[in-house]
């Protein structure tokens, strides 16, 4: 789902690509009708959205009332049960003064960060009335550490990995690049005896590797290796032979292809389309005793998240994180990551402009899908209430804190549909998902 979709609209899907068919993607159905530049706009578009989900947590009894009523009837409704003009003011204008205005936010540098580091060259923090202190993070491990530990106030980080996550940072975004020794080995079955990199354990790039391989028929714990080294490594690894592969995040990807070292075997939007990686993630302490600074916070990283989801922006982009403070790679590397016109390394120039994307919704069933995996591979022991989890980390988005605020409890219906390397995921029936993989490490 787009965050920024008219709820109001009859003929919206709340769902992905775009809605009217007409456009190539969401985002320039969007650009037609409202200004994603427009940050109030965004804000009013997120408390809209979340009340509507709230009434109508089946979205085709959504339509079909909006299509009987008509919008302005529909809305006076609504306003009988939420007053969503003061939901919106509150939203768009905060309750008081922020509380510290000079904040320190981690992040690693990659591509999937975008929105969070771009919104201080691009001056989205500023206008919001923040200082924001972007600062570039050596590896996964460091963030979660000055996290926990108060240094960072908020940091970019992986999914699985918060434990309060207010937005998801990208989707896609990320690849399996192989070395170019390998490049007569395509077929995941002659990958026996491998070495693969990804960036973390607790990862998506993890989950999809072994995802992916196992369902290639092979064990990921006993037909390869997989280590943890920090994406700014893994080209250094490739080229020195270390490892035979990666499953990564941009732009070392691309990075890998642009200085000779590897070859990008598949896109991981070919594995899992629209699938989360990165996050925003905040903790609770922060966003209860300093609501303001948090709301403050999240409206400049929507803005900025609105701006990358429009395809002619993404070059202004690139220019604006590829330094050395930021992303430190060259201008052209992060323009094929964004852009998604690219050199594959097999002498082919590819077009997947949806090869990364932006989209702040965290929906449960992502979070339900990653809980999945982890116990399918060991690092979850015992029952799990998932769908438990799911809400208390994938809670704190901006507009269900606002509903709490005003007593209405936040919608429930927060899933949609997954489908992985074509076998689609019910989150209402984890165990049984689960139970079907042949490999696994759980009885």
């Amino acid at each position: 789902m787009s965050a920024f979709k008219d709820p109001f609209n009859s003929e919206v899907k709340l769902g992905h690509g775009c809605s009217c068919g007409h456009h190539t993607n969401q985002a320039e159905h969007d650009a037609a009708s409202v200004s994603l530049n427009d940050s109030d706009a965004l804000a009013s578009r997120t408390v809209d959205q979340a009340v509507m989900r709230a009434l109508f947590p089946r979205d085709q009894v959504r339509r079909r009332f909006l299509k009987a009523v008509g919008v302005n009837t529909a809305m006076a409704a609504v306003a009988q049960f939420f007053p969503l003009g003061l939901a919106r003011e509150a939203f768009a204008q905060g309750k008081g003064q922020i509380e510290k205005p000079n904040l320190k936010v981690g992040f690693i540098p990659i591509t999937c960060g975008t929105p969070i580091i771009m919104s201080q060259p691009m001056g989205f923090f500023g206008r919001a009335g923040l200082n924001v202190d972007v600062v570039k993070t050596a590896g996964w491990a460091v963030i979660r550490d000055k996290t926990m530990n108060k240094e960072y106030d908020a940091a970019h980080m992986l999914s699985p990995v918060p434990y309060t996550m207010p937005a998801v940072e990208n989707i896609n975004g990320q690849a399996i690049t192989l070395s170019v020794k390998h490049k007569d080995k395509r077929d995941p079955k002659r990958w026996k005896g491998f070495k693969f990199a990804v960036p973390f354990d607790f990862s998506m790039h993890n989950y999809l590797l072994r995802y992916y391989v196992a369902e290639h028929g092979l064990d990921p714990d006993k037909d390869i290796q997989i280590r943890a080294v920090p994406p700014a490594d893994m080209v250094a690894n490739l080229r020195s032979d270390n490892i035979d592969g990666f499953l990564g995040p941009d732009p070392f990807n691309q990075r890998a292809v642009y200085d000779g070292a590897g070859f990008i075997h598949v896109l991981t939007r070919e594995i899992w389309e629209g699938h989360p990686c990165c996050a925003f993630a905040a903790s609770k302490d922060f966003v209860t005793k300093m609501p303001n600074t948090y709301r403050a916070l999240m409206k400049a990283i929507m803005e900025a998240t609105a701006f990358a989801t429009k395809p002619e922006n993404r070059k202004q982009i690139a220019e604006a994180i590829a330094p050395a403070n930021y992303l430190n790679q060259p201008v052209t590397v992060i323009e094929q990551v964004l852009t998604g016109t690219f050199a594959d390394g097999l002498g082919n120039v590819r077009k997947e402009p949806n090869r990364i994307d932006f989209d702040p919704f965290p929906w449960h069933s992502f979070a339900i899908w990653i809980m999945t995996q982890m116990k399918r591979w060991g690092q979850l022991k015992g029952d799990v209430d998932y769908a438990k989890v799911a809400r208390e980390v994938y809670l704190a988005t901006d507009a269900a804190r606002l509903m709490k605020e005003v007593g209405m409890k936040p919608p429930a219906t927060t899933s949609k549909k997954v489908v992985v390397m074509g076998k689609e995921f019910d989150p209402a029936k984890p165990d049984a998902y689960l139970a079907s993989f042949a490999i696994r490490r759980t009885a």
